[in-house]
C-alpha cells in the first residue's frame, strides 16, 4: 500500500502527463511567483511598516509548503541521491534556505529571490522542449568556447590592472585616484563603457588615456560576442548536416539520438 501511495506522489511531483500532475507544477508555479511578490514587495520601506507582518506570514507558510514538497520530492524518488544532486534539486533546497538562515542573519530572508530559478520548470510544465533544446545548444556553446573566453578575461584583467596603475601614476590622488585598487574600478569602468563619472582623470594625458580605454571597449565587448556566435554556428551547421538514413531528413538537434521525422537511430 505504501509502495502504491509512493508511486501515485511520484506521477504528480515529477509527472506533466497526467492532470493531477499538471495541476500540482501550476500551482506550484503559482506559489513560487507569490512568495517573490511577497520579498519584493517587503523591500518597499512604505509597503513593509503597513504590511511586514502579513508578507512575513504569506513567506513562512509557502516555506513549510516548499520545504514539505522538497522532503516528499526525497521520499518518493528511487534513487535519492540523483534528486538531491541535480540541478533543481540543487535549486530547491538553496529556494529554501534564506528563510532558516533569516532566524539567525538578518535580511538574508531577501535571498529568496532565488525562487526565481524555480520558474525554469515552466518549460518542463508546459512541453516547450524547443526552447529547452535551445538554452542545451547555447550551453554548449559556452562550454565548447571556455577556454577562449577564459584567455579573454585575463587578458583584460591584466589591461585594467596596467591602466589603472598608469592613471594611478599619472592622476594621482588629488583627482581622485587615490590607490592602485581605486584606479583599478576606475579602468573596469571606463573599459566596459558604463561610466559612472564618480571618478575622472583631469589632466591632458590623463583624458587622452580614458579616451582610448573607451574606445578600447567597444572593441572588446564584441570579442567574447564573436566567440560564442561561432560555436553557436558550429552547433547549427552540426544540427543542419545530421541526415536520417531512412528518412534522409535534416534539422536535428546536435545531440539527438533518434530522427524526430521517421524515429529510426541518427548517425553518431
Amino acid at each position: 500500500m505504501s509502495s502504491n501511495i509512493k508511486r501515485k506522489l511520484y506521477i504528480i511531483i515529477f509527472g506533466t502527463d497526467t492532470p493531477a500532475g499538471k495541476a500540482f507544477d501550476v500551482g506550484l508555479l503559482i506559489a513560487i511567483l507569490i512568495s517573490i511578490l511577497a520579498v519584493m514587495l517587503e523591500s518597499v520601506p512604505t509597503l513593509e511598516s503597513k504590511y511586514g507582518n502579513v508578507f512575513r506570514i504569506v513567506e513562512w507558510i509557502l516555506t513549510i509548503a516548499f520545504s514539505l514538497e522538497y522532503i516528499t520530492r526525497i521520499y518518493v524518488t528511487e534513487i535519492k541521491r540523483k534528486y538531491i544532486f541535480s540541478f533543481y534539486g540543487i535549486i530547491d533546497l538553496l529556494s529554501l534556505l534564506p528563510s532558516y538562515l533569516s532566524l539567525i542573519f538578518t535580511g538574508t530572508q531577501y535571498l529568496l529571490i532565488i525562487r526565481a530559478l524555480r520558474l525554469l520548470r515552466v518549460f518542463r510544465i508546459l512541453k516547450l522542449g524547443r526552447f529547452v533544446g535551445e538554452g542545451e545548444q547555447l550551453g554548449r556553446a559556452l562550454k565548447a568556447s571556455r577556454h577562449k573566453i577564459t584567455v579573454f578575461l585575463g587578458g583584460v584583467l591584466t589591461l585594467v590592472m596596467i591602466m589603472g596603475t598608469v592613471m594611478y601614476l599619472v592622476e594621482g590622488g588629488e583627482n581622485g585616484f587615490t590607490s592602485i585598487p581605486r584606479s583599478v574600478y576606475w579602468a573596469i569602468v571606463t573599459l566596459t563603457t558604463v561610466g559612472y563619472g564618480d571618478i575622472a582623470p583631469q589632466t591632458i594625458l590623463g583624458q587622452t588615456i580614458a579616451s582610448f580605454v573607451m574606445i578600447l571597449g567597444y572593441a572588446i565587448i564584441a570579442v567574447p560576442t564573436g566567440i560564442v556566435t561561432v560555436e553557436l554556428g558550429k552547433e547549427k551547421h552540426k544540427a543542419e548536416i545530421r541526415a536520417c538514413a531512412a528518412c534522409k531528413k535534416t534539422g536535428h538537434e546536435a545531440n539527438a539520438a533518434f530522427c524526430k521525422f521517421c524515429g529510426e537511430k541518427l548517425p553518431a
